[in-house]
């Protein structure tokens, strides 16, 4: 199983969730392959947002070896499913799908938690400290989710 994680700016949210995926797919013994990307590519060869190796080395999680990037439309292709932290993410990224089967593949990543609900992550940047823990927490409750569905 190959999963993409996609935010805005490749730096904060699906570094986050990478990283958090990555660790519990370790931890349940599954060989999945797990990358992020985000809409925009102005980040590009750039570390994760520092409050989010924080938050994530808080919780146990390494994410300081990601690099950010821009997401491409061979990666609707070479990827199973592709979450989305908010819902301009998920248009972004259909908008690059060529069919319906491409666009089965993604997905808002809260609902795995969530189902049908189409909870935003909200994103970060903008925000104190308190943003980050709450952004990690959201995604641990969808990363876990995903690991329990696919069980």
């Amino acid at each position: 199983m190959k999963v993409l994680m996609v935010c805005m700016g490749n730096i904060c949210r699906s570094p986050l969730a990478q990283g958090i995926l990555e660790h519990k797919l370790k931890n349940a013994g599954l060989d999945w392959q797990v990358d992020s990307a985000g809409t925009g590519g102005w980040h590009a060869g750039q570390k994760p947002d520092m409050r989010s190796c924080q938050v994530a080395h808080k919780h146990g999680v390494d994410i300081t070896m990601q690099a950010a990037r821009k997401i491409r439309s061979i990666d609707i292709d070479d990827f199973d499913l592709i979450y989305c932290m908010d819902s301009s993410n998920y248009n972004d990224v259909i908008a690059l799908c060529h069919n319906e089967e491409e666009e089965a593949k993604v997905k808002l990543i809260m609902n795995e938690s969530d189902p049908g609900r189409n909870i935003n992550i909200p994103d970060p940047y903008y925000g104190g400290p308190d943003g980050f823990e709450l952004v990690y927490q959201m995604l641990d409750k969808a990363c876990d989710a995903i690991v329990k569905n696919r069980l």
